[in-house]
């Protein structure tokens, strides 16, 4: 017999001292040829007492890995409870000034001195209206009152604009809406399942359709119907529940009425739609229809501020969906609707993350 390699000896050698040494007597062909490899059609282990040692280190080792991966029920419930607990303490600074040298070092540094961490920096410098913009989330600090005095000084140095908020304060948003309600029923669900952290304290509507729905989520539910000759005096009644609720955000979720300029103007900046279309094509009725008589292959929304100009305000966000010749009116309604809740609800969660700052007619928007 031809002379063993010693390459083909040195895998096997810890396989043959661990499993078969306590076995054999003699070394004989029959042990070489077990631990230099069996033929193709048999097994590697033939022994019972082997196998059952692999299955049995197999197991014991996956079981303590898995073990040792995965936290206990009480750890996560620890980390979590650790988590909310930074979370509250958490904050938003967003702030707008004419751009100069300087800002960044300026704010992350009486942050710093203030024991404040920044979480998360996004900044913007805008060349053309050379205006600055930044959103700091930091934290962790229950109280804020040290850090007032030295805020207002520097926004003063700066010309600053800037707003404070905890990351857990739930803003407050009044929902208009008419006949047509995907849009309505979409933010509703959202903010059941934790999706989008806003506080709805009333739902106003041109028409009774939707009572039963924001009675099915608990939230009164105000009918305040208009006519060319009572517009005044029903926006009227918009403005006392802005008012009396303390109102962050109106957002017109299909709301088909044209608000007056006076109401647009008393809530200038905090007022949110949703349009139809790729702003400004096919305004006015049945933009679908539109759209299917022009054949075309993209429908899209879009979600923007509203100003006293109809649907001429900053744009927060636009999506887009395709379409072909097969498609119906009804079909391009459907794919239409779907685009519409996405966009708005999109433009909602990041105003009400302080991630949509205004920027004359434009937007900054760090999402």
């Amino acid at each position: 017999m031809p002379p063993v390699s010693r390459s083909l000896w040195s895998p096997c050698h810890n396989l043959f001292n661990r499993v078969y040494t306590s076995h054999l007597r003699p070394f004989n062909c029959r042990a070489l040829t077990l631990t230099t490899g069996p033929a193709p059609q048999q097994k590697i282990f033939r022994n019972r007492q082997s196998i059952q040692f692999y299955r049995t280190f197999h197991v014991s080792q996956t079981a303590t890995s898995k073990h040792r991966s995965q936290p206990s029920d009480t750890e996560e419930l620890s980390l979590k409870k650790q988590k909310e607990k930074m979370a509250v303490d958490d904050h938003y600074l967003t702030l707008s000034c004419p751009d100069k040298s300087g800002i960044v070092y300026a704010v992350t540094g009486l942050l710093a001195k203030q024991n404040l961490t920044i979480l998360d920096l996004q900044q913007f410098s805008d060349p053309d209206s050379k205006k600055f913009f930044m959103r700091v989330h930091f934290g962790h600090a229950t109280d804020l009152s040290a850090l007032q005095e030295p805020l207002q000084k520097l926004a003063s140095e700066l010309k600053m604009d800037y707003q404070v908020r905890a990351v857990q304060e739930k803003p407050k948003v009044l929902l208009m809406v008419s006949k047509i309600g995907h849009c309505l029923n979409d933010l509703l669900f959202r903010v059941k399942s934790g999706q989008l952290k806003i506080d709805i304290p009333l739902i106003v509507s041109n028409h009774p359709e939707f009572k039963e729905l924001a009675e099915s989520y608990g939230i009164p539910f105000h009918h305040l119907p208009v006519t060319k000759d009572t517009k005044v005096e029903q926006e009227t009644q918009i403005l006392d529940l802005i008012s009396q609720h303390k109102i962050d955000l109106v957002v017109l979720a299909r709301y088909m009425q044209v608000l007056s300029p006076r109401l647009c103007t008393e809530m200038s900046g905090k007022i949110i739609n949703i349009h139809h279309s790729f702003l400004p094509s096919f305004k006015g009725a049945k933009p679908y229809h539109q759209a299917y008589e022009r054949g075309v292959k993209i429908i899209g929304a879009t979600a923007h501020f509203v100003t006293a100009d109809l649907d001429e305000g900053p744009i927060i966000e636009q999506r887009v969906a395709r379409v072909d010749h097969a498609m119906s009116p009804k079909e391009l309604v459907e794919e239409g609707s779907n685009v519409e809740s996405q966009v708005l609800a999109a433009a909602v969660k990041w105003w009400s993350e302080q991630r949509v700052l205004l920027n004359g007619a434009k937007t900054v928007v760090f999402n």
